[in-house]
């Protein structure tokens, strides 16, 4: 399987919200949002380890997706580069962010195991989407 492969499983997985098929693609150690601060939004802050990552999808119900389309996938040795067409409503504001290309990078250990993600995304669009009207 190519790694393009496993990271279309995960995002089929991700549709269906099957968070354990997703886990059992990560390493033991994953970094999960793999150079980012914590700015204060949930579903982006980073985590370490497998055992973590579950408060990411935690976090991700407090948005109601309304799209999430994979447009291109690019693959070098052990990397995914994923360009997404998404969009969402934060439910507790309801303001909606939505990104034309929001990228995900994905690197793979030689296991096939996600060794580290992470989103790079608009930040400010998300933090703004918190914020009470």
């Amino acid at each position: 399987m190519s790694n393009i492969q496993r990271v279309l499983t995960i995002y089929e997985a991700f549709g269906r919200g099957d968070v354990p098929t997703i886990l059992s693609h990560l390493a033991d150690d994953v970094e999960w949002e793999h150079g980012a601060a914590d700015v204060g939004i949930p579903w982006l802050k980073p985590r370490q380890g497998r055992a973590e990552v579950p408060a990411f999808f935690e976090a991700m119900g407090a948005l109601e997706i309304r799209s999430f389309q994979p447009k291109t996938l690019l693959e070098r040795d052990n990397v995914v580069v994923a360009i997404i067409g998404l969009e969402f409503v934060v439910k507790a504001t309801a303001h909606t962010v939505k990104e034309d290309d929001e990228v995900h990078i994905w690197r793979f250990g030689d296991d096939g195991k996600v060794a580290s993600f992470c989103h790079k995304v608009d930040t400010h669009q998300h933090w703004l989407a918190l914020q009470p009207t």
